[in-house]
């Protein structure tokens, strides 16, 4: 009977077990996190909508250019200028494409920036070059990129 208890084992994971399959749990977890990164996807996301917006932008004024003579909008100056949003009810100070979006020629609504913060502007910017050349921007670009279009 003696020798029944002493090779008698118990079912059960000893706590030292329990503890390494934690650490090995909790170190995948965090390579995945790390791998994943959901703030870094959003903002390449982000950016990737903004080279997007910054194009179509750039496209509906060309073919505005084109349409009319290589007369661009007149409300293009040479000092860049946030784009007024299609609808405002105020376009004060901002640049406003009114032109390329009526009878949706061109563009149905000007793009917003998926950030913007502004009540009546885009959050890109337009500027004319001293050769009429136009540049488009998206000045809150995440993660230190720099997203510009001209023609």
């Amino acid at each position: 009977m003696i020798l029944t208890l002493l090779s008698k084992k118990e079912k059960g994971f000893t706590l030292v077990e329990i503890l390494i399959v934690i650490a090995i749990v909790s170190i995948l977890a965090a390579i995945v996190i790390i791998a994943i990164n959901p703030a870094r996807q959003i903002a390449q996301a982000n950016n990737a909508q903004r080279r997007v917006d910054v194009n179509t932008t750039l496209n509906a004024v060309s073919q505005y250019a084109v349409d009319n003579n290589g007369t661009l909008p007149s409300a293009i100056l040479a000092t860049p200028g946030e784009i007024c949003r299609t609808g405002a009810a105020i376009c004060t100070g901002l640049i406003d494409l009114a032109v390329i979006t009526t009878a949706e020629t061109y563009l149905i609504s000007v793009p917003l920036d998926p950030q913007a913060t502004t009540t009546n502007g885009t959050g890109y910017r337009i500027r004319k070059t001293a050769n009429d050349r136009i540049v488009v921007t998206a000045p809150i670009a995440q993660l230190g990129v720099s997203i510009s279009a001209s023609r």
